[in-house]
């Protein structure tokens, strides 16, 4: 029968239900709904405001929604990853704190981190466990609160981030749907042009990070936007190269939801028609690691049993790689 194949059988998301919009962001900073439209292409983001609440509990509100969609047990889970930048805490993990909130309790979990890449680095990472036959069903989530490290009187990223969680169940197949193939990439050059440069081991919190607004997001814009038109679209030419795929073939693509200039730059290499690129940046910003699975549960009951999918993402690090997959189910 040969190795199993790790494919994706169900799919949640959770997102709040406020909507800050670009009329309410201008009146916050000075910027204008055209400036944003124009660049990155994003007319609403979602916010989490509870200031009792944090990714957390959005994963958990999305593996809950997962869960039900699949008529699936908590006590069925093997293994629970989160990917995220913004957790609860340094620690325990966000795996660990969600597990615990939606009663998983016969599993272990972890993080991990790979910026907006987390869903295509978390994903390969959770289909090994099935692969190698040690996990019968994983729960991939992606969990992001990215309204608590933007600084909201920075125009150049303000309009950029949302706050969203999507997450997904894998379980093994034999069948020829599920994971093909993937590329992933890191160059370490990134890590001078996008990250938050304090509270970590190295510049740890005092009062003078915080009146610095060291604890935000800081981005070199042109330097993340020109890696990331390179390597997000020639990674996604790679993986259809070696596997043979021309743009008829491709299905869908599933981009990261950065900047709509990025998505189509990498839609233009590939060949792939606007009409088979999924795109709801405009509704919910930049989620970074829940940005692909959101994508997938909005346009699950457009999915077709053994459609060609590319998941293509660009993030912090730099980081980025491709996933190919044929899709393996038909929404009931």
């Amino acid at each position: 029968m040969g190795k199993p194949k790790a494919v994706i059988t169900g799919i949640g998301a959770y997102y709040p239900d406020y909507i800050l919009d670009n009329e309410g962001l201008c009146r916050m900073v000075d910027t204008s709904d055209e400036w944003i439209m124009t660049r990155v292409g994003i007319k609403e983001r979602r916010i989490l405001r509870d200031k009792d609440k944090g990714s957390a509990y959005l994963g958990a509100r999305a593996v809950e929604d997962l869960l039900r969609r699949t008529n699936t047990s908590p006590d069925e889970i093997d293994l629970l990853i989160c990917a995220t930048v913004t957790p609860d805490m340094h620690f325990p993990a966000n795996g660990n704190i969600i597990s615990d909130m939606v009663g998983i309790k016969h599993a272990f979990s972890f993080d991990l981190n790979a910026g907006c890449s987390g869903f295509v680095f978390g994903l390969m990472t959770a289909a090994q466990w099935i692969e190698n036959g040690t996990c019968k069903k994983v729960v991939f989530v992606g969990a992001e609160k990215m309204s608590a490290i933007t600084d909201y009187s920075d125009r150049t990223t303000c309009p950029l981030f949302g706050d969203a969680s999507s997450a997904v169940l894998l379980e093994p197949t034999y069948e020829d749907v599920g994971i093909k193939d993937h590329i992933l990439r890191t160059d370490g050059i990134g890590r001078s042009h996008l990250y938050m440069k304090a509270g970590g081991s190295l510049y740890p919190p005092t009062i003078e990070t915080v009146i610095n607004k060291e604890h935000f997001i800081y981005q070199e814009g042109q330097a993340v936007f020109k890696h990331a038109v390179s390597k997000m679209a020639d990674v996604s030419v790679e993986i259809m190269e070696r596997n043979d795929l021309t743009s008829d073939d491709v299905a869908w693509l599933v981009p990261h939801q950065a900047n709509l200039r990025i998505i189509d730059a990498t839609a233009r290499r590939m060949g792939v028609d606007n009409s088979k690129v999924m795109i709801n940046i405009q509704k919910y910003g930049n989620t970074t690691s829940a940005t692909i699975p959101l994508c997938l549960y909005e346009w699950e009951d457009r999915l077709n049993k053994g459609d060609n999918i590319i998941l293509a993402a660009f993030g912090a690090g730099f980081t980025w790689g491709a996933v190919y997959m044929k899709w393996g189910y038909d929404k009931k």
